[in-house]
């Protein structure tokens, strides 16, 4: 079962198979006890879940898909918890299974969202260290309240590659660097499509800039 996520968290990468097996090897030897699990997850992963809702939000456009997007990733991020590394970013880490988990099956089982074997950390939700309801008792007004109805409008209207690239460097501040293990793309794919997407952006809201009395004859920045 390990090897079956490193293969899904891997999937995207032209890597020697001798390479990935070694990596894999590595992270089996990697052994949290369960209260060290118990402590990144609250410590390192739970913090993060508000921005986490945002981002499936942003990609799903409906609330309970966004729930169950999130709840499938932090399902997997608990019951794999022994392939992240201490130390890393944990945000990105997320970032990164959520995005696969939309790709593989969200993308296509709209509405369908994929069925997890959550059996390992079940105990664990129903225990009293979780506020589990914060999970879900999350709105997707909380997205809009980030932005003017306006810039939220026009975010929404481009394709799901543009709009990701913006969200997760302008709205949830990662590097380029970051950005391009979250999407699996080279850092000059990640460039290219961040620049040509606030083009986008930045033409679909030319009227609403116009009327905030900003001069849109100016040259790009």
């Amino acid at each position: 079962m390990q090897y079956t996520f490193e293969l899904f968290l891997f999937s995207s990468y032209n890597i020697p198979q001798s390479l990935l097996l070694r990596l894999m090897s590595e992270v089996q030897r990697r052994k949290y006890s369960q209260e060290q699990k118990n402590a990144i997850f609250d410590g390192e992963f739970m913090p993060n879940i508000d921005s986490m809702y945002n981002f499936a939000y942003r990609l799903t456009f409906d609330e309970d898909d966004a729930k169950d997007l999130v709840q499938d990733t932090y399902l997997k991020a608990y019951r794999f918890i022994n392939s992240f590394e201490q130390g890393t970013n944990a945000k990105a880490w997320l970032f990164r299974i959520l995005k696969n988990s939309f790709i593989n099956e969200y993308r296509k089982k709209s509405k369908q969202p994929a069925k997890v074997d959550y059996q390992e950390v079940e105990t664990y939700y129903n225990s009293d260290d979780v506020d589990y309801q914060s999970t879900t008792d999350l709105r997707a007004e909380s997205v809009k309240g980030m932005l003017g109805d306006e810039i939220s409008n026009a975010l929404n209207s481009l394709a799901v590659d543009f709009r990701t690239v913006i969200i997760l460097c302008d709205l949830e501040g990662f590097t380029y660097e970051e950005m391009a293990k979250i999407l699996d793309i080279p850092i000059g794919t990640v460039r290219s499509r961040l620049h040509r997407a606030r083009n986008l952006l930045k033409e679909k809201l030319k009227g609403y800039a116009q009327n905030m009395g900003y001069d849109t004859d100016e040259e790009e920045i």
